[in-house]
Formats: structure tokens, sequence, C-alpha cells
């Protein structure tokens, strides 16, 4: 704890275009919940070259999420908002951690054998250990509460493992992460293919909504959204297609799925879709001219960096102080 508040930690990767999903998922929750809980909110740009990046699109993209982060409504005065990479700690602790998580344990993670597959030319070792970097991102601030999706759920478990294991040993030095699941916005399925995650890396575009895309093109891929036989707007697994727009209207607007059923009783499909386009470009745009102005202001979004790189080097360090102690290492002299 710190402050007598719990603390949370969660993080995004630097590549690709987020998509409504990630708002829904993971962004938008992290406002909704950010005032509860002593919060750190990393660009994990680490975990990002586990794949091939071109540099200058890294740093670009690096730069994007965090005033993304902020030009969705969380304040950097109150939330830890940081790359990853400015905080050595980071991979220190992975390294230490390697050597208390077991090769089974590594080989049962489906992440590493679906990106394997996706990636068959770069299976690199980091792809590999990747759930332990993310173990020691969570760890590191003594994590209580991690928000996670259902395709992470796995590494967090093995978080946990490591943390009990290493605690066994050494005693209490590790607090056990708890997942924590948002109420909404869950999984968003594509627009095109409603039994697939909606996803930053589609090969169709017309499946995802990204969060740069403007108006008239969050409308047009509404509009070619995949919908169900029959009619009837209605919440039903019968109709994943409606299902998943359903989903993202509530997510976007607060309302309940029987009020948005309510609400388009008697409507077709075609009005229902432009309902939907039209709230979740409305939602985007004041979060897209945010972070034109953020991108803009060169110095302030650097004394962000530079003060909450410190801010979380600080709470990391102590962490690390303390595991580096108990495993036999050498005390540095300062």
């Amino acid at each position: 704890m710190i402050d007598d508040k719990k603390v949370l930690f969660s993080g995004m990767q630097a590549t690709g275009n987020l998509t409504i999903g990630n708002y829904l998922g993971a962004l938008k929750n992290w406002v909704n919940i950010c005032d509860e809980y002593e919060c750190f909110y990393s660009v994990v740009d680490l975990h990002s070259i586990t794949v091939r990046q071109e540099p200058a699109v890294l740093r670009k993209r690096a730069r994007e999420l965090l005033t993304l982060y902020i030009a969705a409504g969380l304040d950097p005065d109150k939330n830890c908002i940081y790359y990853q990479s400015h905080v050595p700690a980071h991979a220190e602790l992975s390294w230490i951690l390697n050597c208390y998580t077991y090769m089974g344990e590594l080989n049962r993670m489906t992440q590493f054998k679906d990106k394997s597959a996706k990636h068959a030319d770069n299976i690199n070792a980091g792809l590999f250990t990747y759930p332990i970097l993310m173990a020691a991102d969570i760890l590191l601030y003594q994590a209580d509460v991690v928000p996670v999706g259902i395709d992470q759920m796995q590494h967090l478990e093995l978080a946990r493992d490591i943390a009990e294991r290493f605690n066994g040993i050494y005693g209490d030095v590790f607090t056990i992460p708890e997942i924590y699941m948002g109420k909404v916005g869950r999984k968003i399925m594509s627009l095109q293919d409603p039994t697939k995650k909606m996803s930053k890396s589609d090969e169709n575009p017309n499946g995802s909504i990204y969060l740069t895309d403007d108006t008239d093109t969050v409308i047009r891929k509404f509009k070619r959204a995949v919908t169900d036989s029959g009619s009837e707007i209605l919440y039903s697994d019968d109709k994943p297609g409606i299902k998943n727009l359903i989903d993202i209207y509530c997510a976007i607007t607060d309302k309940t799925t029987k009020e948005a059923e309510k609400e388009f009783d008697g409507k077709g499909y075609g009005d229902f879709k432009l309902a939907v386009g039209e709230a979740v470009a409305d939602c985007l745009k004041p979060i897209q001219e945010r972070q034109k102005e953020l991108l803009g202001d060169k110095a302030y979004v650097d004394g962000i960096i530079k003060n909450n790189a410190d801010k979380a080097g600080y709470y990391a360090a102590k962490t690390l102080r303390k595991v580096q102690k108990k495993v036999g290492f050498p005390e540095r002299v300062r």
C-alpha cells in the first residue's frame, strides 16, 4: 500500500494502432477507477521488442501512447504514467525472477505458442520469457490489483505463482496480486467477424475501430459491420453481431443491455449501427483533440516523462533492493 491506498499496475505495448477494444477494455476502466488506487500505468516498450520494430516508429508510438493515456482522462499528477524502459529495475528484477521460474511453466503459456506461429521467423528467447518480465512489472510496485484482459489472465496467474514461490523461500517480499476485471468492455469483437476479438493487427481494417479513426471512417465501418439473421435488436448469444454492437454501445454510453434493447425496440439494424457509430465517434473526438494538443506541447510532455520516471524508479528501487538483499547480492556502496 501507498498512502493507505491499494496499488494498481497496468500497461500497454507501444505497437500498432489501439482500437476501441483497447479503450473500452482497459483505458476507460482505468479512468473510472484511478481515484480508488495508487496507480502505475506503463508504456511497456521493453515488451514491444519481442517483435522487430523500426526504432523511429517505436519511439513515435511510445510517445503517442503515453499522451493517449492522458488524453483519455488519466491525470499525470495523480497517476504514475511512464515508459517501462526508463526504469531499469524492470529488467533487473526480470532476470532474478527468471531464476525462480520453471521451464515447464513457460512451456504452458498459450500466448507464446500463438505468437510463435505468427512470427515463425523470429521465435526469440524474449518472446518465451515475456511473462516473467510482466511478472517483474507487477511485483516491482507491490501491486495489489492488476486489470487484465482474458488473454493475459494466464500470465497474471504465473506472476502470482512466482511471487508465492519467492515468498515461500525468503519470507514476505512480494504482494500477491489479484485480478481486476472491468464491469464492461472486457472483450470487444471484430466488426467483420464477431467470433474473433477486435485486434490492432487485424488484416481487415474494417474489422477494427482505431482510436485515430475520424468520424466518417468510424460511421462507415459501423455501417459495414456484420449483423445476424432476423431484424430484432436483442442481446443474445444466437446473434453475435448484434450482441457485440450492444456491448460496444453500452460500454460507450454506460447503459445496460436492457436499456439498449428498449431504446432500439422496433428499429432496424441500419438505424442501430448508425447510432452505435455516432456514439463511438462522439466519444473519440475529444480524446483525439486532447492528444493532438499534448503532442504539440513537447516541454509539458517531457516534464511528465521525467517526473513520472523518477517516481516509478523510486518505488521500483525499494522493491529491487529488498529482493537483491534476500538473494544474497552484495550491498551497493553509495
